[in-house]
């Protein structure tokens, strides 16, 4: 912050750090052992999308982009009750035969650097990795893009959510990843993809 926006008050919201989404595996890791969650193979970003051909051009590229990679995911884009874009990145689940989250976080960033890149980034909101145990509990990993940092979410009905889980993941990964400290940023994303 510069000496001019001390004196008018303003502040410059945190830079996100894109990078972040690659510590995911490893904190995959400390989840599976601390508590049994193992990721789904999905992911999202989500975005407002803005009106005209330039974000189309964006869009399309970037589907592109993930749709003719080797070992392409399958893309789709959904819109929420909100007006927010959700585009979706199925891989398949993580396993011992398939033990690589690493194309997923790729796939991830790919999205966010290429819309920031083409200058809609004040458009991104967030992007959701989910994971799941095989007691069925469902917990999503969401990294707020303006923050940049990650907080849980795990819903467990129709807008109902299990803070217990959500403080357990949060105490987990504290030395892992920038955790949201401010907890009313925790927000709920009821009807996200994958979870």
């Amino acid at each position: 912050m510069g000496f001019w926006d001390v004196v008018t008050g303003r502040s410059r919201p945190k830079q996100a750090n894109l990078d972040a989404l690659f510590a995911v595996p490893s904190a995959a890791i400390t989840l599976q052992a601390a508590l049994g969650l193992t990721p789904t193979g999905d992911g999202s970003v989500c975005y407002r999308a803005a009106s005209g051909a330039g974000f189309a051009g964006a869009q399309n590229d970037v589907i592109a982009l993930l749709r003719d990679a080797e070992n392409a995911p399958d893309v789709t884009t959904t819109q929420d009750s909100f007006g927010f874009t959700w585009l979706q990145i199925d891989r398949p689940p993580v396993s011992a035969d398939n033990p690589d989250l690493t194309g997923l976080c790729t796939d991830l960033h790919a999205v966010n650097t290429t819309l920031e890149t083409n200058g809609f980034g004040s458009g991104l909101l967030c992007s959701l990795i989910p994971f799941g145990s095989p007691d069925g509990r469902h917990v999503g990993l969401v990294y707020l893009y303006k923050q940049g940092t990650f907080y849980p979410f795990a819903p467990t009905g129709s807008e109902q959510r299990d803070n217990l889980l959500e403080i357990s993941v949060r105490d987990a990964l504290g030395g892992e990843l920038p955790v949201e400290k401010d907890l009313s940023r925790w927000l709920a994303l009821w009807g996200a993809p994958g979870l």
